[in-house]
Order: structure tokens, then C-alpha cells, then sequence
């Protein structure tokens, strides 16, 4: 059974897409990062490989999509309390994001989101699963 994810995405200048995580708190792995690619660590078993886009188009036979245009994926991670959703999707704004959808606040689940550089969407929430409602 797998016990690592790598998301990969597409991103059209690396060092761009670096420095904005680098803004919002993220670090990279050298190990996995060199001109072509940067992995960005989410957690000790997820990642984010940021890849350029003529590498990325060397592990896929399908067009590559532009996240501008399409949705591709949902990137949704946890955050400790809502205040730090407000403050990951502020400093997002305030590093270039856009956007692209309003909060969400479902009493149990306050969720924000945006799209970063490259248009790829990250959804931000806080869950107090000890609120969720049953039936």
C-alpha cells in the first residue's frame, strides 16, 4: 500500500511558482528539485512536484491542461483553525493568487480557496469534526 502522494503539476516558470509557496510558508526538497522540477513538501508524506511544463509533457501522452482554462484537480488540505485559512488564503491574494471562489462556512467546516500562479486551485480548510452533524 502506497504511503506517499506526489501531486505533479504543471507550472510555466518554476522559480516563480518556488518564491510564491516560499511566501506562503512552504519548503522545497533538493533532493527532488533541479531546474526541471522543485518538491514541494506539504507534509512528511505528501508533496507537490512542480514541474516545468516540456518535462511535465514527458510522463503524459494527453495535452497538458491550462489550470487557467480548465479544472484539472482540487488540491484540499487541513489547516489548524480557521483563523490560519483566512491567513493562508490572505497571503496567497497578497503573493499573486486570485480568488475563485467565496468562503464556505458549514458550522463543522470553514473552507477557502484560491488559484495560484498557474491557475492550479488549493482549498484550505479547518474541520471540527466534533460539529459534524448526524443524522
Amino acid at each position: 500500500m502506497a504511503t506517499k502522494i506526489f501531486v505533479n503539476l504543471p507550472v510555466s516558470d518554476l522559480n516563480r511558482s518556488k518564491a510564491f509557496f516560499e511566501g506562503l510558508g512552504f519548503t522545497f526538497n533538493p533532493q527532488f528539485s533541479d531546474e526541471n522540477a522543485a518538491c514541494m513538501v506539504i507534509s512528511d508524506a505528501i508533496y507537490a512536484m512542480m514541474l516545468v511544463e516540456p518535462y511535465f509533457g514527458t510522463f503524459t501522452k494527453k495535452p497538458i491542461s491550462n489550470a487557467h482554462e480548465k479544472t484539472e484537480v482540487l488540491i484540499a488540505l487541513d489547516a489548524s483553525s480557521r483563523d490560519e485559512v483566512q491567513q493562508i488564503i490572505a497571503k496567497a491574494k497578497e503573493l499573486g493568487a486570485t480568488i475563485y471562489n467565496e468562503p464556505a462556512d458549514h458550522g463543522w467546516m470553514y473552507q477557502h480557496s484560491f488559484a495560484d500562479l498557474d491557475g492550479h486551485q488549493w482549498e484550505f480548510a479547518y474541520m471540527d469534526e466534533s460539529q459534524f452533524p448526524t443524522s
